[in-house]
């Protein structure tokens, strides 16, 4: 066998392999991406196999009716689409600060009490783990600490043990000796990603990856980590608010549109079983420029407050902010309202906000961004009590969206009154009772009505 090394450069955003340093990344085109790492090459002669690779006909595979395993946060398992699947391999990205260790180890009080689970941490002492966990309760003897970075060392404790979780914290942390670069570096992450999934496959251990993110948001390494893994799940919202968002990006064995909202408290994550009595808490009464929309993630509506404040600008070009949603949606929405309905927002500034700093990109908001700009424009405030969702195409004409029946429903159980929704989607909600339903073909009839 003969050995040798040799530099190659990696594009950190898509892991793309070239042999000199490029500019610009010819594979996803980002620029000033590429690092250089010193990588161990070793010849061998081919072998012959001894064992033929089996080839089957789709009909001739046998699946096992696997049970899913429950890990008692209800959102974590609406989020994997029914609880977690025996043998998966979870990657979890988020923010520096924003719950992830504390999330997996909440997961793991709870599924100790009947489960063999170990917990592998790179960057935290036992001390600092007990410190945690001392603030979120008892655990069981079940669960098993390990600090550890060596990749050959959790590889042979894994083997050995036989766990049914595995919690590794975190991936950047994780050193193969096979590979001569740092710790964190392109090739490492990849490396001891595909060890652990050729553990979870080969074991039917279920193993959750902590991943840090960059400046972007993204997962720090390249992009095929996660092409590796079943599922990944980011932790969004801001680390000095209460609350957090868990949403899927990828799920093998789920929907993708799932999302779980937690409140995070002086004993670990809670779950937020009403999300949208939440997000209205603390609304202003008789404000002009708010309004109530209905947001749809998954199978569960949201219903979120939309701020809009509009006034006459001081400049020669008007300034438009746009937080918690598109930005270029509200420059498009607010030219149909000048274009189709008359008002002269040109020479106005324009501040959208959506309140809890959650971020909704549905078109189903369209109507509700409009009419708190129409609010705002006219310094008329809008019944606290209505609610209204409908996408707004660009002749003025509002549009059906997915779903209205669970919408107006929800509106119904917070107590509001009436439901401004697009008139082709009446039909769907004529057995609702209990809320007034009006239904509206264009932007103008929705401003009649108020």
């Amino acid at each position: 066998m003969a050995k040798g090394k040799k530099t190659v450069y990696f594009c950190q955003n898509c892991g793309h392999e070239e042999t000199k340093w490029l500019g610009q990344c010819p594979a996803c085109r980002e620029w000033n991406t590429f690092v250089e790492e010193k990588i161990t090459t070793a010849k061998t002669a081919a072998v012959k196999s001894q064992k033929e690779a089996q080839v089957l006909a789709l009909s001739e595979v046998r699946t096992d009716d696997q049970v899913r395993l429950m890990t008692g946060l209800d959102e974590l398992d609406r989020v994997l689409g029914g609880g977690i699947v025996p043998g998966s391999l979870v990657l979890v990205g988020g923010d520096p600060g924003i719950g992830k260790s504390t999330l997996l180890l909440q997961v793991c009080q709870r599924l100790s009490g009947d489960k063999q689970v170990l917990y592998v941490s790179g960057e935290e002492s036992l001390a600092q783990i007990k410190l945690r966990a001392n603030r979120m309760g008892t655990f069981s003897d079940n669960l098993k600490l390990l600090c550890e970075t060596n990749l050959d060392t959790i590889r042979n404790i894994i083997e050995n043990r036989r766990p049914d979780l595995v919690i590794i914290d975190s991936i950047q942390t994780m050193y193969n000796e096979e590979v001569s670069s740092a710790p964190g570096s392109v090739s490492q992450v990849r490396e001891s990603t595909n060890v652990f999934m050729q553990l979870a496959k080969g074991l039917g251990v279920t193993i959750f990856i902590v991943g840090h993110v960059t400046k972007e948001g993204t997962v720090a390494g390249p992009r095929v980590l996660e092409h590796m893994v079943d599922t990944v799940l980011y932790f969004e919202g801001d680390r000095h608010a209460s609350y957090r968002i868990l949403r899927g990006v990828k799920n093998r064995f789920g929907s993708t549109n799932e999302i779980g909202v937690f409140e995070m408290r002086q004993n670990g994550l809670v779950e937020v079983e009403n999300p949208s009595e939440y997000m209205l808490s603390g609304r202003p009464e008789h404000a002009s420029g708010s309004v109530v929309a209905c947001s749809l993630e998954g199978t569960r509506p949201l219903l979120i407050e939309i701020q809009a404040l509009v006034c006459q600008t001081n400049f020669g070009m008007p300034r438009r902010t746009a937080t918690g949603t598109d930005y270029n949606r509200v420059n498009l929405l607010m030219a149909v309202l000048e274009k189709r309905i008359g008002l002269h927002m040109s020479n106005c500034d324009a501040y959208v906000n959506i309140a809890g700093g959650i971020r909704m990109n549905e078109p189903a908001i369209d109507l509700g961004i409009v009419m708190a700009l129409v609010s705002s424009y006219k310094n008329r405030p809008i019944d606290e009590k209505l609610l209204v969702f409908g996408e707004v195409g660009l002749s003025g004409e509002v549009r059906a969206v997915n779903m209205p029946e669970q919408r107006v429903a929800e509106a119904r159980k917070l107590g509001f009154e009436t439901c401004i929704i697009p008139e082709v989607s009446m039909h769907m909600v004529k057995d609702i009772t209990g809320i007034k339903v009006i239904g509206v073909k264009n932007v103008s009839d929705a401003m009649n009505l108020i």
